[in-house]
């Protein structure tokens, strides 16, 4: 399988490269009044509003600093409620694509943050996914996302 791999903090994480739809520079993003700590603001894909989530923030730790190779990672949404939309991540140090059998990965045993899947590990260390469908708890998708 197919990984974006990034950092969140100190550590390696992956999303899976079929989540992807486009990987852009970090930009100026419009600050939202009274939004979650989590939630980084929003920015202009092609004319589209798209929320963007501080995957730092989400994580429980401070916003990582800028760095040149800090993103936004545009990614297919897909929600539990079945509606699909863009949702931009801030994500630290992209590192690039990483292939992964999927045979090597494990359970983590933690279940402290839902968005955090299995883990592999390799010669840089381990390497944990992120769940995407997880990353949001309903009523941040019902903030973000609302019914049209």
């Amino acid at each position: 399988m197919k990984l974006l791999v990034f950092h969140i903090g100190a550590d390696r994480y992956g999303l899976r490269l079929r989540d992807v739809v486009r990987v852009l520079p970090l930009l100026e993003l419009k600050h939202v009044p009274l939004a979650p700590d989590s939630v980084a603001g929003l920015m202009d894909f092609h004319g589209q509003s798209v929320p963007v989530i501080d995957l730092c923030r989400a994580a429980g730790m401070p916003s990582g600093e800028d760095h040149f190779d800090t993103r936004i990672i545009v990614a297919d949404y897909h929600a539990p409620e079945g509606t699909d939309h863009l949702l931009g991540l801030r994500a630290e140090r992209v590192l690039g694509v990483q292939d992964v059998n999927e045979a090597q990965l494990s359970d983590s045993g933690v279940r402290a943050a839902p968005f955090l899947g299995q883990v592999a590990s390799d010669r840089q260390g381990m390497l944990q996914l992120v769940e995407l469908d997880q990353l949001l708890p309903e009523s941040l998708r019902a903030l973000l996302f609302q019914a049209s």
